[in-house]
């Protein structure tokens, strides 16, 4: 494992991101690089980090440090597992829907017993000690000096910001003689950190609420009294959209999800969540839950709950599953919970997912910068997800809640894993439902913020300063899959540089927090008792459950058959009436919009004041979404035709 752990992509009313802790996971289709090996081995591409550098070099790791390491399995032909992923998911290929049982996966791609036996046997003669083998990876311990002596490569320690990673000197490498049982190989490039075990999960946040007044749909309540902006008064936020106004923005109609499983995963698990779902159904008119309609698989163990902030991820997990079951109310829901939120644990989650087909779409809210990823656990996910895409399964990553992400890195950069050419990234929007839940327009995430002034008679520094927006861009690492030519404008494919790349997110749902979805959650009270309540939440860690409920809507639609990897069939669509074609100015190319926030200023009442804000909509920082494909909203939200666009083989009119 490596340090960098997984993020939530949930966003609160106020704009503030859960306080949870960021992950690398490297994804997709990387470029190649020169590496090499010395005579009688094989280079383990990317296993040298980009940030070990010469002039960040501190020095040689002591012989005597501990190394863990998974030495992910390459299973049986590698190159057809992909080519194979490709033709099931592509509606133009004759092999299209021929899905494999996960029974059958695994007899023709997954790793073989021998390779197990091999990659075991020369981990144990070099001095490793074989903690765990399965069928995806050998995991291994051992002192620095047997690592480096296994792996052919020297271990150092260099800078990277202000802290101290270990990383290999130069490409690790396998014996020729295991090159097809050796995938790639993790946990050489590490931050010490401790792992401890058998630990409890920590009680809920503390309780957060939204103060009004309140839009109950949009531009309900006007706030007259309030400074104008733009050159019109400003509508009140929506308390929280529920499932009957997303259902009819994206086109539910009389579809319900039935017959289709939806997992999510996230790290940890609610202690709550059962009860919490069912109040909240209850509350806001969405179907009640059948007997067993929800489940869980979680760990035996949790770790690091202190470090990944445990209880943060409570509120993710209830956004997802409400979300889900309020788009898709009679779908059912898997939550396959992680250990923790470093990466190998949630690798875990979704290869339960895979290994046991627990579900034909997979809903992912958590993600951080390409900066962070790193090509050796690249190729187990996107092992994951081919071996998925060849059973039917669908994953749907949120695209990230930072725009660009200069404000937050300095660096303009897309966000891991939506990178990843196997997965569907989801990126967000700004949500107008009007009166009778009919749909009026969507902008493109992106939230400036400013002030009231003292005298109430003006918006200080309007327009506003960034605070956060849909996440999306040009990949620096994974090449332009197939299904993008075509539809991505070059001046997004090649941004950064004559090659075309991967371009995200892939589609749009709502996520702006000031236009977001009502949640329901037990927290902790101000007095320490725990109790129900409701509160509004964006980000795209709203979108990706609204997409994956949609998706289980097109499902049942396209007569239970599975979608699969969806992203040739959403790219099929574009430019036809199954999307909305989501730009920054629906009402017009000078009119903006924006919305009044009032808050309480310590998150739960009045006793402190209040705060109101302007927060002007379609700002995200410099993402823009136009006309067209665009790095905001894709090729578009569903719009009242996509769902029922899958009944039937698709033909553009």
């Amino acid at each position: 494992m490596r340090t960098s752990r997984a993020r939530s992509r949930a966003v609160l009313s106020v704009a503030a991101t859960l306080p949870l802790l960021a992950g690398a996971l490297a994804l997709g289709i990387p470029n190649a690089s020169a590496d090499s090996a010395s005579s009688g081995r094989d280079a383990l591409q990317g296993t040298k980090p980009a940030w070990a550098t010469a002039g960040a070099d501190r020095g040689a790791t002591s012989d005597s440090g501990k190394v863990s390491v998974r030495v992910h399995l390459a299973g049986r032909d590698a190159k057809g597992l992909a080519a194979y992923a490709a033709a099931v998911s592509d509606p133009q290929s004759a092999s299209y829907g021929k899905y494999l049982s996960a029974e059958q996966a695994q007899a023709r791609f997954g790793a073989t017993q021998q390779q197990i036996d091999q990659v075991s046997t020369w981990l144990r003669s070099n001095g490793l000690t074989v903690t765990g083998a399965n069928r995806h990876y050998v995991s291994a311990t051992g002192d620095v000096a047997a690592a480096e002596k296994t792996f052919g490569t020297q271990l150092r320690n260099y800078r990277k910001g202000s802290r101290t990673y270990r990383a290999p000197a130069s490409t690790a490498s396998v014996p020729a003689a295991l090159s097809d049982a050796v995938l790639a190989v993790s946990g050489l490039d590490n931050a010490p950190h401790k792992s401890s075990h058998d630990e409890a999960l920590p009680p809920p946040d503390a309780v957060f609420r939204n103060s009004g007044p309140f839009s109950s749909y949009y531009g309900s309540k006007t706030a007259s009294t309030l400074p104008s902006a733009y050159g019109a008064k400003a509508t009140y936020a929506v308390k929280g959209y529920t499932g009957k106004q997303l259902r009819a923005a994206y086109g539910a109609g009389r579809w319900t999800g039935k017959g289709v499983t939806v997992a999510i995963t996230d790290a940890y698990a609610s202690p709550t969540i059962a009860k919490d779902a069912a109040e909240y159904a209850k509350r806001n008119g969405d179907a009640p839950y059948r007997r067993g309609q929800f489940s869980q698989v979680l760990p035996d163990d949790y770790t690091k709950t202190e470090e990944c902030g445990a209880s943060g991820w409570y509120g993710e997990e209830t956004l997802d599953v409400e979300a889900v079951h309020a788009v898709a109310p009679a779908a059912d829901i898997v939550y396959v919970g992680g250990a923790s939120c470093y990466d190998a644990d949630l690798l875990d989650s979704l290869n339960k997912v895979v290994d046991h087909r627990l579900a034909d779409i997979v809903s992912n809210s958590w993600g951080d910068v390409e900066a962070n990823e790193t090509p050796d656990v690249a190729a187990a996910y996107d092992q994951v997800f081919k071996m998925g895409a060849i059973e039917g399964i669908g994953f749907y990553f949120s695209s990230g809640d930072d725009g660009d992400n200069v404000a937050s890195t300095g660096t303009k950069q897309i966000d891991v894993p939506s990178n990843s050419a196997w997965v569907t990234s989801v990126g967000g929007t700004a949500l107008a439902v009007g009166k009778h839940d009919k749909y009026q327009w969507e902008t493109g995430w992106g939230t400036l913020k400013s002030s009231l002034s003292e005298d109430g008679k003006s918006w200080d520094g309007f327009p506003g300063a960034y605070t956060s927006g849909a996440g999306g861009g040009t990949s620096s690492s994974v090449k332009q899959p197939f299904y993008q030519r075509g539809v991505v404008p070059d001046s997004l494919a090649r941004a950064n540089g004559k090659q075309r790349m991967r371009t995200a997110p892939d589609i749009a749902a709502v996520a702006d927090p000031n236009t977001g979805f009502l949640v329901g959650q037990t927290q902790t009270l101000p007095d320490g008792s725990l109790g129900y309540d409701e509160y509004r939440i964006g980000g795209t860690s709203l979108a990706a459950p609204v997409i994956a409920g949609v998706q289980a809507l097109a499902q049942q639609a396209r007569h239970g058959l599975p979608i699969g990897f969806a992203n040739p069939a959403i790219y099929a669509r574009y430019g036809s009436k199954a999307y909305h074609d989501v730009t920054d100015h629906p009402l017009g190319p000078n009119r903006d919009l924006a919305v009044v926030r009032v808050d309480f200023a310590n998150g739960v009442d009045a006793a402190d004041g209040l705060l109101t804000s302007l927060r002007g909509l379609g700002k995200d920082a410099s993402l823009k979404a136009v006309k067209g494909y665009d790095d905001v909203t894709g090729v578009g939200t569903p719009a009242a035709g996509y769902v029922d666009s899958y009944r039937f083989p698709f033909r553009r009119h």
